[in-house]
């Protein structure tokens, strides 16, 4: 079941977006959740990520579901997000799973990493700045994006950084960012 902390930021989207029941046909979604980490492995995204797909899927989405995603298979599904963005009047990208900061810098981390120190998280996580440039580049006149990551470091034993939680993100015209809790916190 989905965290009540997401529950109202969620409702209050939703009751936006499905204002308009015409423009059913213009919404894409991509859902990822990461739950079967090799370290700090977590309960909750995968039925978080399978509960979201299915709200999205009744409210007319165009989903694309991907459960414990390697840095590969993220990567394809954010390609194919972007496509299907291209035809769409609403994108919509659904995290869950282990997310971190490192220098202001948001990293969603795919499963099957092998992150040992700070410095090859560039390298083998995800930039959530990445979904956003998709979008962006789509031209989705209305972007939603929900970062329902748990954000304590799960690298911090050998990590230099005290940096805490999720970095607040700019985000590009048209675009609501939700997070968990709120920027910098756990």
């Amino acid at each position: 079941m989905l965290k009540k902390t997401l529950l109202i930021p969620i409702c209050i989207v939703m009751a936006l977006v499905c204002s308009n029941p015409a423009a059913a046909a213009g919404r894409t979604a991509l859902v990822i959740g990461n739950a079967a980490y090799l370290s700090s492995p977590l309960a909750n995204p995968g039925n978080d990520a399978a509960d979201m797909a299915r709200v999205l899927k009744r409210l007319g989405f165009d989903v694309i579901l991907k459960v414990n995603a390697d840095k590969k298979t993220m990567k394809q599904a954010l390609r194919d997000f972007k496509l299907k963005l291209g035809r769409s009047e609403i994108g919509l990208f659904y995290y869950a799973g282990h997310g971190m900061q490192i220098d202001g810098v948001n990293y969603l981390i795919p499963v099957n990493t092998s992150i040992r120190e700070e410095w090859e998280v560039e390298s083998e996580a995800i930039g959530a700045s990445r979904f956003l440039a998709a979008m962006k580049a789509a031209g989705t006149p209305l972007n939603i994006v929900i970062l329902d990551a748990c954000r304590d470091n799960p690298f911090k034993r050998s990590f230099r950084t005290s940096e805490k939680g999720l970095a607040q993100m700019s985000a590009p015209a048209g675009t609501i960012i939700s997070y968990a809790t709120a920027a910098g916190s756990v």
